[in-house]
């Protein structure tokens, strides 16, 4: 019984989504329109009389008593968390008790997040992300809610399943020396090659890194590239899989082979079977081909399974598709651009396994230009709405009078063909005879009105140029297909002696058997760097044709759900200010501890950590970066030093003396980031 809403002020639906029990109580409640073609809008219709009556209670209390209610739970136990951005209310649902108040609190922000990516700065107009959220025709509309519920699902799906985004934060695939070569090759040979192709029609690629299933083998920017936030990369992430998923239970040995690949069993020899030759298979020309006859040697078991998993599933790849546009952060040296646009491509290896390239696009100076006009509008507006009049509403950097003179050459530079330049035109030349003519009232509250229909217009130009598809056909916007053909198979002949080996690394990164000896009782443990935004922690993968270190069944089912359920706690206390929670639950210990440090690794004492309201933001980095503001808050008292954040948390057995524990704890966070631990970076 899950739901997720989007509604205007109006109890217009924007944007929904439900799970099979939510839709048939809402259908059995309403009644399913029996008129064919007709199912989606009567279900539509449903949706809105049932949420309507809150819609129009939430908005009655914002303006009659400017406040509303975050949450409430009703007699049936369905609990209801709204939260408000601009003149869309979001509001999620949950009444199969799976989910609490921050899990659904979580869900609308990292919602939010997603819309943000593919909308960028239109999101910053209510009136514009209406008419993207609810087109008028009825099948784009369809579209595009498959797409944005399908993004949901992978998100719920990764988080109930991966560590990573248990904890938001990026987890690398260890193996320095591959990791170096990928690297390399990248910088050297794929991005260069690219870049330096007449293909690209202006692209310029920035970013690109491999992906085996969510963990990240290599990374590489270019020099002129901004840094890519642990937000955006978590996001990209969550994209591509859903765009590629990774069907792990494919890979995973079937029951009557997991006695020997858990680890339990005793050493023994394989005879692999020989790849097909060209009698066994008519496309095997276009693979390399190894010698037929068998050869007794040891392999890894886990490296075997996935080869021959492989061997099943690989399949031709599909054809370079169209790019996605996305809308990032970006930092340079003037300031912090957020969404900014760029193109994504996603490009298939095998089966688990994909290339991601990011590119910046010919015309996204002009991106850079709409949010610094939207800033300074936003700021007088602000101030006018403050009471501030004059030069005192006027203040600041850049000053309104460097924006008029920026302003009037960026509609210039557009030109008046396009209906979106002219009624920019048309609003910005009345503002400018209400604010600067003598005769005008000036720079007060009458001005209000104007600042906000002069970011609408800023935000409709935005629009014009990066959501909607624009330019004549046969004039390419993107990255050739023979140009993605050829990074595609650059990237496979480099990867396919490694693939086999990659799989079965993903699933088994970090093994709890190689801290067992220094480490007794230590069951579990997640250890996040929250500077740079990576984890580690030993593999967790339980599925029902799987085991792992913990066995599998009820007992590693378990110790999982304690893991999920551990993290919620420490966040919980972390909201509340603390930093260090230690607790005894049945047969384990838990801990955790957040810290800082300066580069050289000295450990800084520990300050008052922030205490926040109980319908705050959620604790991540993924919807929202909680630790880059920690960071900020705790730097103020050391200036001129890095300041580094990390977390640790462990399970360990209750039986453990709590002394062993916290010298284990201790010991762990100076290990864990040793130089030939770390994933080189």
């Amino acid at each position: 019984m899950k739901c997720l809403l989007i509604a205007s002020e109006s109890a217009e639906v924007l944007f929904q989504w439900t799970d099979p029990e939510f839709q048939q109580n809402v259908q059995e409640q309403y009644g399913a329109s029996q008129e064919e073609g007709h199912g989606l809008p009567a279900f539509e219709d449903s949706i809105s009389t049932l949420f309507a009556p809150i819609i129009i209670s939430c908005s009655t209390m914002v303006d009659r008593l400017c406040d509303s209610y975050t949450s409430f739970t009703t007699e049936n136990n369905h609990i209801y968390v709204l939260h408000q951005f601009d003149e869309c209310l979001y509001i999620a649902v949950n009444g199969d008790g799976e989910e609490g108040e921050g899990d659904l609190r979580r869900k609308i922000y990292v919602m939010k997040k997603m819309i943000e990516v593919m909308f960028g700065m239109v999101t910053l107009s209510s009136n514009l992300l209406r008419r993207e959220l609810r087109p008028q025709d009825t099948e784009q509309r369809a579209r595009l809610w498959k797409h944005l519920q399908s993004l949901l699902e992978t998100y719920s799906q990764l988080r109930e399943n991966d560590q990573s985004f248990l904890v938001e934060a990026v987890e690398r695939l260890i193996h320095p020396t591959l990791c170096e070569q990928c690297i390399e090759f990248l910088e050297r040979r794929l991005v260069q090659q690219l870049n330096g192709s007449v293909e690209r029609a202006g692209e310029e690629v920035l970013h690109s890194f491999i992906l085996i299933h969510t963990k990240l083998l290599a990374f590489y920017s270019s020099r002129n590239a901004s840094s890519l936030s642990t937000s955006d990369l978590l996001t990209l992430i969550i994209m591509a899989q859903n765009m590629y998923p990774s069907n792990i239970d494919l890979d995973d040995p079937h029951p009557e082979d997991v006695e020997s690949t858990s680890g339990s069993g005793p050493d023994s020899f394989y005879t692999p079977e020989p790849s097909p030759t060209d009698r066994d298979s008519s496309s095997s020309a276009d693979k390399p081909v190894r010698g037929s006859t068998p050869v007794f040697e040891f392999v890894d078991p886990d490296v075997q399974m996935a080869e021959d998993s492989l061997q099943a599933l690989e399949v031709a790849p599909p054809a370079p598709s169209t790019p996605r546009r996305v809308f990032l952060e970006v930092s340079l040296k003037d300031g912090l651009y957020p969404m900014m646009p760029h193109s994504m491509y996603c490009l298939p290896l095998w089966p688990g396994i994909s290339l991601v390239m990011l590119t910046k696009i010919p015309t996204s100076a002009v991106a850079m230009s709409v949010y610094m006009f939207l800033e300074a509008f936003a700021k007088l507006e602000k101030r006018l709405s403050e009471g501030q009049e004059g030069s005192a509403a006027t203040r600041g950097q850049p000053t309104i009078h460097d924006v008029r003179s920026k302003l009037d050459k960026f509609i210039k530079a557009l030109g008046p063909s396009e209906i979106q330049s002219a009624q920019l035109q048309n609003v910005w030349t009345e503002f400018k005879n209400r604010a600067f003519s003598r005769g005008g009232p000036g720079f007060n509250r009458d001005l209000i009105p104007w600042c906000k229909n002069m970011k609408t217009q800023l935000c409709g130009i935005y629009r014009q140029c990066f959501l909607i598809e624009s330019g004549k056909a046969d004039i390419p916007q993107c990255l050739s297909p023979s140009l993605q053909e050829r990074a595609q198979t650059m990237m496979q002949e480099k990867l396919m002696d490694w693939k086999d080996f990659l799989l079965v690394k993903s699933k088994r990164n970090i093994t709890m058997v190689s801290y067992l000896e220094d480490f007794p009782g230590l069951i579990h443990f997640i250890c996040v760097d929250r500077s740079t935004g990576q984890m580690i922690a030993p593999s967790l993968n339980i599925t029902e044709r799987n085991t792992s270190e913990l066995g599998k069944g009820p007992v590693a089912q378990f110790i999982k759900s304690k893991v999920w359920s551990l993290v919620s706690t420490t966040r919980r206390y972390l909201q509340k200010g603390y930093s260090t929670v230690t607790l005894r639950d049945g047969d384990f210990y838990f801990c955790y501890f957040l810290w800082f440090e300066n580069e050289t690794g000295y450990k800084l004492e520990a300050g008052d950590i922030p205490i926040l309201p109980d319908d705050s933001a959620p604790i991540g980095m993924l919807a929202w970066d909680y630790y880059r503001k920690l960071l900020r808050y705790y730097s103020k008292n050391h200036q001129g030093e890095v300041v580094k954040c990390y977390e640790l948390l462990t399970v360990h057995l209750g039986v453990i003396p709590t002394e062993i524990i916290l010298q284990h704890c201790r010991q762990l966070a100076s290990k864990l980031w040793e130089p030939s631990r770390n994933p080189l970076l």
